[in-house]
Formats: structure tokens, C-alpha cells, sequence
């Protein structure tokens, strides 16, 4: 497919995003969910509301909105295979400082062998005063690395490259040396004794200096960090475009990252269109914890996207008319077709990037797409002036999943769509340009045309 060496102003927007900060900018009103909403949800309003600094769920009310209207919801998630600090991360080896980690997901986890890493994540910080703070963390220069063994030490490792995830991927942080362990010494008396607490102990005083320094905050005033569930490894390398016209975006966490960015991207878009005059509540939820399970007080599993409904249609009756009337597109990325690996997908179902959206199809329900929520998402397609594409996978593969099978238990219209790729849960993926623009589209076509499209589609 010839692209235009124009690259897709989408495409150049998905490399940096931040939702809640795009949201606020345009309007959004952030909601609490331990205050009440029965005031505060108006008519024409524009509102979001996070749980525990992760998941977010950012939500439009027509102008003439009633409680029990449906819901026009764009489901994603937020998190990608990675590796997760430990609990207790101290280790040393050979005269190395090393940090205990975890895999989190299903990653290609050689991918992140002999890259320039650091960390990232959520830190739990007090002050004299005797609060307690949470603050979200980045440190930008690359701090770990996992190194390979040279090939001098291993001749086959061309063969068949396998390596115990538990002894043989421990990232190292530094050398132990004395001009270390000086620095170490400086920085405590310079800000006050570490606390005599279980997190001095657990990590390298080196690693906690280097987040108090990052947080302008004394090495004393660590509480904790949520190793487990947010402090985690990146690769410092930026996302691009790439391929002799930029038909390509190269970039850790796509996976689904990409499909949230559009989603926020959409329902940003909707605001400045008649959707918000009549329709549906136009609804995205970016959820956490899909590549382990969606089980978690944040993932697609938990009590949110029910909550929400019930919030807005509050009694039994007002709650069945909204869900009768709400439809849910479930997006994850795709599989694209590989040039090398040619028959790892069906004859008949072989996505191509930038050739538009996917419908994932699955008989055993890993994905929820049936006929009418096909038929609504080619539709709303159409409407755009896209394409289509199917996805199957082989009978001799295992298929993936997603968030929908998920949702679809509450009793909403759900079909499970994305966005086609190569190497999903690498460290590096690839993805289109041009399919950044796809998806938008359908998701902006969601919210503008699918009340009318459904008040004409009679499957009871």
C-alpha cells in the first residue's frame, strides 16, 4: 500500500500522550468516586474520573441527556508486558549491583536483553508533618541493563536462544565499589539517616538516593514504592516513525497504548460535534491489569464500568433500558500478517497493516464479535470511508484475548475490534501511521452515528 510521505498528524500525536492532561485542557470536569454525582452530572457535560492513579474513565452527556439512555463505550487497556521491581530487590553478584525483578504478562522477554533501561512508577513519600504522599515517578536516563552472554561464552546461543528468567535476567544496577558506596555514605549525611524500615533494607541505598533525588524529596522521606503493581522498567529509547515513508511507528507498550491514545483522541474530537446534542452517553474506559487477567480493582473485571451505568441510571428499571441501549467496542491490538512467518495466520484472515480495522472473531468466545456487532462496526466503518478487516486465528494456534469477554457479562452489545501489528509484547513493536487515523475514525463514528444507526436496527 502507498502512503504519502506526509506523516499522519494522528500518528505524530500518539508518540507523546498524556490523557488526563488532554481531557483537562478541553473541559473535562474530574469526578470522585467517593463523592455524589447526583448534582454534579448535568446535561452536555464533560467529565472523567481515575482509580488508583490508573485507570481512567472519561464520559460525554448529550444535551439532552435522562438517566437511563444507553452508552456508547470504547474499552481499552493501559498496561503492556514488562518486568516489575521486586518487594525486596537487593542483590549483589560478582562485584555487581543487581535489582531483583518480575514479568509482568506475556512479554518476548529476549527483546529486552542489552537495552538502555530505567524505571518508572508510582513512589509513597512523607513529610515532617506526618502525610503521606503519592507520586508518580520517571527517571529519563538509563540506569539497568540486562547484558547477554557473548557469544565467545555460548556458541549456540544462535540456535536457540533460552535463558531461566529466574537467575539468568536480573538486571545490574552499578559496580560495588567504594567511590559508590561513598557517594552512598555522602548522601545520608547530607539528608538525614535512611529509615530504620523494611525499604532501606529491601533496595540499594544507591537506587532509593537516585528516586529522592528525582523527587526533590530526602532519601528519609521514601515511604514505600508499589513495586508490585506500578514501579517497573522502560526502555529509554523514544518511539518513532520509521519505513521509507513513514509508514511505520516503532514503539515500546503499542499494545494497547495505541488503541488508548485513539480512544481519548475520539472522544476529544466527539466534543466539538452534534453527538453531544442527543444520543447515547459517549463513554471510554482505558482499564488496567488486561495482560494478567483484567482481575484487579482497576481491570475490566472489577465493579467500574457497572458502577458507572448504575450511577447513571439508578434504579432497576432505568438500568436495563440503558444497558438494552448501550453498545461496547472492545479494542486490543491485532495481529498483523508476517513476511516471514506467512503461515502462522489462516489462509483467509490475514490483516495488513494500514489497511484498516480488524474484527476479531473467535467461536470459543475469547472475543466477543457476533454478527450484529460486525455488522454495526462495518457500518459505522462505512460512514467514515474505511475498510474492514477479519481476523481468525488458526485451529492449530491458541487465540489471545482482550478485555471484552469481560465486559460483555454485564449484558451490554460488545464486539472486539483492533488494529493490526508486528511483534506484539516485544520491547519494541511496530505498528501504521495511517491505522492511528482508522481507529479514531471508528471510534468518532461511534459516537456521532451509532444511537441513530441502532434505532433502525431491529434484532430483539
Amino acid at each position: 500500500m502507498m502512503l504519502s510521505s506526509t506523516v499522519p498528524e494522528a500518528a505524530s500525536r500518539l508518540l507523546s500522550f498524556t490523557a488526563v492532561q488532554r481531557l483537562e485542557k478541553v473541559g473535562f470536569s474530574k469526578l470522585k468516586e467517593s463523592d455524589s454525582w447526583d448534582k454534579a452530572v448535568k446535561p452536555g457535560g464533560k467529565y472523567f474520573f481515575t482509580r488508583n492513579q490508573s485507570t481512567i474513565v472519561a464520559f460525554t452527556t448529550p444535551g439532552n441527556w435522562k438517566q437511563g439512555a444507553g452508552l456508547s463505550i470504547v474499552a481499552t487497556h493501559i498496561d503492556s508486558p514488562n518486568l516489575r521491581i521486586r518487594p525486596v530487590s537487593k542483590r549483589t553478584k560478582a562485584g555487581y549491583l543487581q535489582v531483583g525483578i518480575e514479568t509482568y504478562g506475556g512479554g518476548i522477554w529476549h527483546s529486552w536483553l542489552d537495552r538502555d533501561l530505567s524505571v518508572a512508577g508510582r513512589v509513597i513519600t512523607s513529610n515532617n508533618s506526618g502525610e503521606f504522599k503519592s507520586r508518580l515517578i520517571k527517571v529519563e536516563r538509563p540506569i539497568l541493563r540486562i547484558p547477554s552472554l557473548a557469544i565467545h561464552l555460548d556458541r549456540g546461543v544462535n540456535d536457540s536462544l533460552k535463558f531461566n528468567q529466574e537467575t539468568e535476567f536480573v538486571p545490574i544496577l552499578g559496580l560495588i565499589s567504594e567511590q559508590l558506596n561513598a557517594t552512598s555514605e555522602s548522601s545520608k549525611s547530607s539528608t538525614g539517616e535512611l529509615q530504620a524500615s523494611s525499604i532501606a533494607d529491601n533496595h540499594h541505598s544507591a537506587l532509593l538516593n537516585l528516586l529522592a533525588s528525582e523527587l526533590s524529596v530526602a532519601p528519609n522521606e521514601i515511604y514505600d514504592f508499589e513495586l508490585r503493581v506500578v514501579l517497573q522498567l522502560y526502555d529509554t529509547q523514544p518511539s518513532q516513525l520509521g519505513g521509507i515513508v513513514n509508514e511505520f511507528i516503532f514503539s515500546p507498550r503499542m499494545d494497547n497504548q495505541f488503541s488508548s491514545f485513539c480512544a481519548v483522541d475520539a472522544i476529544i474530537g466527539s466534543v466539538s460535534s452534534n453527538s453531544l446534542l442527543e444520543g447515547n452517553v459517549n463513554c471510554i474506559a482505558l482499564f488496567n491489569h488486561e495482560e494478567v487477567g483484567s482481575v484487579s480493582s482497576t481491570g475490566a473485571e472489577s465493579n467500574l464500568i457497572p458502577s458507572l451505568l448504575s450511577r447513571l441510571s439508578p434504579t432497576p428499571d432505568l438500568l436495563a433500558q440503558s444497558i438494552a441501549s448501550s453498545f461496547l467496542v472492545s479494542c486490543d491490538m491485532g495481529h498483523a500478517i508476517h513476511p516471514n512467518y506467512y503461515n502462522k495466520h489462516e489462509e483467509n484472515h490475514q490483516p495488513r497493516i494500514n489497511c484498516g480495522i480488524i474484527i476479531k472473531t473467535n467461536a470459543k468466545q475469547r472475543y466477543t464479535s457476533d454478527a450484529v456487532g460486525s455488522f454495526l462496526v462495518k457500518k459505522l466503518v462505512e460512514k467514515k470511508g474505511g475498510k474492514v478487516q477479519e481476523y481468525e486465528a488458526r485451529n492449530d494456534m491458541p487465540c489471545g484475548s482482550t478485555v471484552g469477554p469481560s465486559l460483555s457479562t454485564i449484558g451490554l452489545r460488545v464486539v472486539d475490534v483492533g488494529c493490526p501489528m508486528l511483534s506484539m509484547h516485544s520491547i519494541r513493536e511496530t505498528a501504521g501511521t495511517s491505522d492511528v487515523q482508522s481507529c479514531i475514525d471508528l471510534f468518532q463514528s461511534l459516537f456521532e452515528n451509532f444511537s441513530q444507526l441502532d434505532a433502525k436496527l431491529i434484532a430483539e
